[in-house]
């Protein structure tokens, strides 16, 4: 009889820096870098790089169901062909889990939770847990790649991770 071992990960507040090894944290910080709209709209321009081998940007909406911590990964995925964007339309924040790459399996786990005003793009080939709003059912634009062939790729892991805030 084998034992199921559980991994814990402790959560961190989203941000670019440490982020950025897994794609794109969007939102508007600092000044606009373009006034438009007759000096009544900034723009915050091109704050995500999109990345699509083969096939052509499209724009999804997806509903998804909350989730809440402590949360068992159990699953990730990615998307060799093209990057993926997450946008909340109703500001509910997102559960982000990311992982490194070695030899084509995901390792050394990390979890982010955005804040308000922020989006994610993942780069491609990235892995990452699904789309998991936190406490609240979310409504989500998302930018990915549309075309032939296969672009999903899943682990499923023999023992599962469990995210949850830790006392320190």
């Amino acid at each position: 009889m084998s034992t199921v071992r559980t991994k814990t990960i402790t959560p961190s507040p989203l941000n670019a820096e440490a982020f950025s090894a897994y794609g794109d944290v969007i939102e508007n910080t600092g000044s606009p870098d373009k006034i438009i709209n007759q000096g009544k709209c900034g723009r915050f321009h091109d704050r995500a790089n999109l990345d699509f081998g083969t096939g052509q940007a499209g724009i999804s909406l997806f509903e998804a169901e909350a989730r809440s911590l402590p949360y068992v990964v159990d699953m990730v995925e990615r998307h060799p062909e093209g990057s993926q964007a997450f946008i909340p339309i109703d500001g509910v924040p997102m559960l982000v889990i990311v992982a490194d790459d070695r030899d084509g399996k995901p390792v050394n786990l990390k979890a982010f939770i955005s804040q308000p005003g922020q989006s994610i793009n993942l780069h491609r080939g990235t892995w990452h847990g699904v789309l998991a709003p936190l406490d609240k059912a979310g409504r989500f634009v998302v930018v990915d790649r549309i075309g032939d062939g296969t672009n999903l790729e899943e682990h499923w892991f023999s023992d599962p991770w469990t995210v949850e805030v830790t006392d320190t």
